[in-house]
C-alpha cells in the first residue's frame, strides 16, 4: 500500500446551530488518510465520527479549513461542483441499505450508471461483474425484500463499486446485520481494499468490526485520540 495522502485533513471545524446555541462538532482536526487504506472510525456517540465522514464525503461542508480528496480541496466547491464531485468520486454504503423496493437487485446497482452516457451492453456487463464480486448473480432478479439483510447490503456494495469510484464511504455497514452476516461483509470491504485497492473510511461502534481494518482512528469530543492506531487481527 501506498502512503501518498488521498485524503488531507487540515485544520476542520464544523459545528451545528441547536436552537439559539451553536454546537461545536469537530475542533482543530488535522490528519492524513493514504491511498488504499482501509480506516475505521470510532468514538462514543456525538464524539464527530458521521461528522467527519459526512464531510469526508462531500455531504456536508465544513466551517472553516482545507479538505483535500486527491487533487481537489471540497471544501471549497459550490454545492452543485460538490454533488457532481461526490457522483462521480464516491461510493456509499449505508446502515440500512437504502435500496429502491421497487427495484430488482441488478437494477439497484445499475442505478448509479444511468447518467453516465454508457450503454445498456456496457451496463450490463459492469452489473453482472459487480454481482459476480458480492456473490448474488443468483439474485439478481429479486427484490429487497426478497433478499437478506446480508444480501441487501452485498446488493448496497455492489452499488457502491459500480462506478469504480476514487474511495469508498461506509456508515456502520454491519450494525443492522446478525454476526456470521456482518463477518461476510466485513471480508467484501477486505477484499475490496487488499485486492482493488479500493480506499475505504468506515463509521462503526463496533470493536470487532474496527479491527477488520487497517488502522483505527478515535474521536472523542471532535478531537482524534490515539491517533493512526493500527488495528488488531481478530
Amino acid at each position: 500500500m501506498t502512503s501518498t495522502p488521498l485524503i488531507e485533513i487540515r485544520h476542520l471545524f464544523k459545528s451545528y446551530r441547536r436552537g439559539g446555541q451553536i454546537v461545536p462538532v469537530l475542533h482543530d482536526l488535522s490528519f492524513d488518510i493514504a491511498e488504499g487504506e482501509f480506516l475505521a472510525l470510532m468514538g462514543p456517540s456525538g464524539s464527530g465520527k458521521s461528522t467527519l465522514l459526512n464531510l469526508i464525503a462531500g455531504i456536508d461542508k465544513p466551517d472553516s479549513g482545507e479538505l483535500r480528496i486527491g487533487a481537489e480541496d471540497i471544501s471549497r466547491l459550490s454545492e452543485s461542483e460538490l454533488a457532481d464531485w461526490r457522483a462521480a468520486n464516491i461510493g456509499f454504503i449505508f446502515q440500512f441499505y437504502n435500496l429502491m423496493p421497487v427495484l430488482t437487485a441488478f437494477e439497484n446497482i445499475e442505478l448509479p450508471l444511468l447518467l453516465s452516457g454508457l450503454g445498456r451492453r456496457d451496463r450490463r456487463e459492469r452489473v453482472e461483474l459487480a454481482l459476480e464480486m458480492v456473490s448474488l448473480t443468483d439474485r439478481a432478479t429479486h427484490y429487497p425484500s426478497e433478499l437478506s439483510g446480508g444480501q441487501q447490503q452485498r446488493v448496497a456494495i455492489a452499488r457502491a463499486i459500480i462506478t469504480d469510484p476514487l474511495l469508498i464511504v461506509a456508515d456502520e455497514p454491519t450494525g443492522d446485520l446478525d454476526r456470521v452476516s456482518a463477518g461476510d461483509i466485513l471480508g467484501l470491504l477486505e477484499r475490496l481494499n487488499r485486492e482493488m485497492g479500493k480506499t475505504i473510511v468506515m463509521v462503526t461502534h463496533d470493536q470487532r468490526a474496527a479491527e477488520r481494518a487497517r488502522v483505527i482512528e478515535r474521536l472523542e469530543k471532535g478531537e482524534l485520540v490515539d491517533k493512526g492506531l493500527p488495528a488488531v487481527a481478530v
